[in-house]
């Protein structure tokens, strides 16, 4: 994890300063600075050091847990993490749950399905929901849901009614792959022992699906729907900057606008350590889910 958030800031820090045009020119393009107060700035940022100073300065800070000022506004960019990560996590939290029942239930209902005209269905509309993107499935939902049949707020914060259309615009986009993933992988072990021996015990076939095949099924998907929620975590961008929600994708894309440095690589750090924690908890999830994991540690 150490490693991963070393190259998310190094990264990071390269990319933005090879982008052309002057990160404080831009920042005080509001204020019609002159060109004597933009060397002030500069100066005061530690921008006029040669590159290598910079990212080493940039380092030692993180290393002390300072992330920097906001070179536009000049709040700290902890304290901007800590007032639009809520948000952000929030949406990220109820899309994964509306992801996840609609997508294992798309996929089981297609195991059961089989190759039959109910299987094909419920995979024509998988395949549907997969290749719709967010910005398209969120603008069919305002137009539904607040324009047509006036019964949701379209956008902007406040109470959890405004969170319903930005969830479940989040939740279809990605409950299509997990219906997919999950259909593969049960059907890959419907001829296992396991599973011809709880047929042989009499039981129906949606108990050998729900009790048994889902389980092992289950670990592939795991991944997925884990990961799924460090990413939206990070900043859901094109889900708030449709719903117009504050968070921390439309907080990223107004640092990149200005070329906010600090701002730009606090989000960037927060998403890196985001994955990384979820990918250990996915670990741990399986090795809950398959008993032969915790046997082979042992």
């Amino acid at each position: 994890m150490a490693a991963v958030l070393w190259a998310a800031a190094t990264l990071t820090f390269l990319a933005l300063q090879v982008i052309p045009g002057d990160p404080v020119a831009a920042a005080m393009a509001e204020a019609n600075a002159t060109e004597d107060m933009l060397a002030r700035r500069r100066a005061a940022l530690g921008l006029d050091l040669p590159l290598p100073m910079q990212y080493i300065r940039y380092l030692d800070n993180l290393l002390h847990g300072d992330l920097g000022v906001s070179w536009y506004g000049g709040e700290p960019v902890a304290l901007l993490l800590r007032a639009y990560a809520p948000f952000t996590f929030n949406l990220a939290l109820g899309g994964v749950l509306v992801a996840t029942i609609l997508g294992v239930n798309l996929g089981m209902f297609s195991v059961a399905g089989g190759e039959s005209w109910r299987g094909q269905i419920v995979r024509s509309l998988t395949g549907l929901i997969l290749s719709a993107p967010v910005m398209f499935t969120g603008t069919l939902l305002i137009w539904i849901l607040a324009i047509w049949l006036p019964i949701l707020p379209a956008t902007g914060q406040g109470d959890l009614s405004r969170l319903v259309l930005p969830v479940l615009a989040v939740g279809l986009t990605s409950a299509g792959g997990i219906a997919r993933a999950l259909d593969a992988s049960v059907s890959g072990t419907l001829g296992e022992p396991f599973i011809q021996t709880a047929r042989a015990k009499g039981l129906k076939r949606w108990q050998v699906l729900w009790r048994h095949a889902l389980r092992v099924g289950a670990l592939p998907v795991v991944d997925m729907i884990v990961l799924q929620f460090g990413y939206l975590a990070g900043g859901a961008v094109i889900t708030e900057s449709v719903f117009a929600r504050s968070g921390l994708g439309r907080l990223l894309v107004a640092a990149v606008l200005r070329r906010d440095l600090p701002v730009v690589q606090g989000v960037v750090l927060i998403s890196a350590l985001a994955y990384g924690l979820f990918n250990l908890l996915a670990d741990l999830l399986h090795a809950w889910l398959d008993p032969r994991l915790r046997i082979a540690v042992e």
